[in-house]
């Protein structure tokens, strides 16, 4: 993650409108959008949310945060990080209405992250929980769309942790989903994940993307299954509400129950969105910025604050909440996108679809969405990355592993709490192993022992100091030399001089070089940009 906030875009608003620009952002906003549409549903549905907020969400992430954003590239939107954090968050607190209370509040929290300028969060979660938490993620999507690709009526997964309350868990969810099954819905979703794995292998097909293509098919798909045996019904395809007037689209819109603000499990919630929703954030900025073409770089802070403004106007209005999204962001680049305005003509897009084409998305599968977001999982769990993290050793692998089980077998938060507390034993472990390093010379019957002490020497380290030091055999010469040290723990200090006053006692002489009498914390020689 970056510590420099410095938008390299250089010019004035004039530049978006170049004529090359605009060559390139719109073909890719429309690309952008064609991959947002379907995902902007499938994530409403994983959460357990009005379809019609995920299109909502669509529209502010591309209109609201586009504009707003430092970043030229990255698309903000309803994100499948966020799905089972929304699914449990809207039992848990009981109605839709309290829950865009707590995507308001987690909106405030992110403006705030902005205004301290706490672009830099992302820096202090390991990589391996942050790793374990997406993959965790994207095993939970899998097993809760199941019922959807199967075609299952009934909702067998309305709850989204392991042990639901209905005393059914995942797996037996799972088993008793796949009695309830449709032919229709089950012939659509195989062939919808096969287009989406193998339609991009195909670079002449790649233009037009996959799950676009999957939609498409799916619509067909239900008007040949319709008067079979195979039929989808009614309650297995997308329903958004049709806007016949004005009057009836602002209705569409729905308030926070701003009575719940104080509420407990309200704030607690509105925390988890908003650090989870930044990490998510920040992550995607990164990764972004990355296979920015142009190597540009984004402005973390004024990120945290575009999407505060986002999430505070989703919750106002009725939306999800949201991230930068790395797939539609990879999908802006890969289709040549240069500035933001491809993100913003996106959302103007959705805003247009939904106006204009309500019964052509109504005519959707279920299943087929289902589809994407079981391939969006598996990209989030993929076996490579189980492997990749076993290659970076134990003290990777472990905090991973653990996170991935928290976060599928209990819930996110517990789970990326206990994958930390692994993760800080590692690191002090570590630490704890490596604060000197020491020779012996023998001359004649008499030993002399070096220790030099590592650059940063902290109270963590006192442990392994004094263990070094109790094993030192008698009638030896120490010397403990801190010439390498800008740092030196009064703790440490502290045992290293009552070792030296105590062991004469055992005919240990020591000596110490280059250790002072105390030391200040070393601070940073960092050139501070302003990050706006």
């Amino acid at each position: 993650m970056k510590n420099s906030n410095s938008a390299s875009v250089g010019g004035g608003i004039g530049r978006y409108f170049q004529a090359k620009n605009l060559k390139a952002d719109l073909p890719s906003s429309i690309v952008v959008f064609l991959v947002a549409l379907p995902l902007c549903l499938g994530i409403a549905l994983a959460s357990g949310a009005p379809l019609f907020a995920g299109l909502l969400t669509g529209i502010i992430g591309g209109v609201v945060v586009g504009a707003i954003s430092g970043s030229q590239l990255s698309v903000s939107g309803p994100a499948a990080g966020l799905t089972t954090i929304v699914l449990a968050s809207i039992t848990s607190l009981g109605d839709y209405q309290t829950f865009l209370m707590a995507v308001v509040l987690a909106g405030v929290f992110q403006l705030l992250l902005g205004v301290i300028k706490a672009g830099t969060i992302g820096n202090y979660f390991p990589s391996s929980v942050i790793e374990g938490m997406l993959a965790g993620i994207g095993i939970l999507l899998i097993m809760k769309q199941l019922p959807h690709a199967l075609g299952v009526d009934s909702d067998f997964f309305g709850d989204e942790s392991f042990f639901q309350k209905d005393g059914e868990n995942t797996f037996s969810a799972l088993g008793n989903a796949m009695q309830h099954f449709t032919l229709g819905a089950i012939a659509i979703s195989v062939l919808s994940v096969l287009i989406l794995v193998f339609w991009p292998k195909f670079k002449k097909l790649a233009v037009v993307p996959a799950p676009l293509v999957v939609v498409i098919l799916g619509i067909f798909g239900a008007i040949l299954f319709n008067g079979s045996a195979g039929a989808l019904k009614e309650s297995q395809m997308v329903k958004i509400p049709v806007v016949n007037s004005a009057s009836e689209f602002f209705g569409l819109f729905m308030l926070p129950n701003f009575s719940a603000i104080f509420d407990p499990k309200v704030l607690t919630v509105a925390l988890t969105i908003g650090v989870v929703a930044s990490l998510e954030t920040l992550l995607s900025l990164e990764a972004v910025d990355k296979i920015d073409p142009l190597k540009r770089v984004s402005p973390t802070n004024r990120e945290l604050l575009a999407q505060g403004v986002g999430n505070i106007t989703s919750g106002m209005l009725g939306g999800l909440p949201m991230t930068a999204v790395i797939v539609r962001s990879s999908a802006n680049v890969n289709a040549g996108g240069r500035t933001k305005i491809s993100a913003i003509t996106h959302g103007m897009l959705l805003l247009l679809s939904l106006l204009f084409i309500p019964s052509l998305i109504n005519m959707i599968p279920l299943s087929c969405l289902a589809a994407i977001l079981l391939v969006t999982g598996y990209k989030l769990a993929r076996i490579s990355l189980f492997k990749h993290m076993y290659r970076k050793g134990w003290d990777q692998f472990i905090p991973f592993v653990v996170t991935v089980a928290g976060v599928v077998g209990i819930d996110l938060l517990k789970g990326v709490g206990i994958g930390m507390a692994v993760s800080i034993f590692y690191l002090l472990r570590t630490n704890m192993r490596n604060p000197f390093f020491y020779r012996v010379q023998e001359e004649g019957n008499k030993k002399n022992i070096r220790i030099k002490l590592a650059e940063e020497v902290s109270f963590l380290n006192k442990a392994s100091i004094q263990v070094l030091l109790s094993k030192i055999p008698d009638e030896t010469n120490v010397i403990i030399d801190g010439a390498n040290s800008r740092y030196i723990d009064p703790d440490v200090l502290e045992a290293i001089y009552n070792y030296k006053h105590n062991a004469y006692t055992k005919g240990i002489i020591v000596t110490l070089e280059n250790i002072k009498k105390s030391y200040s914390i070393p601070k940073l020689n960092t050139k501070i940009i302003d990050q706006h």
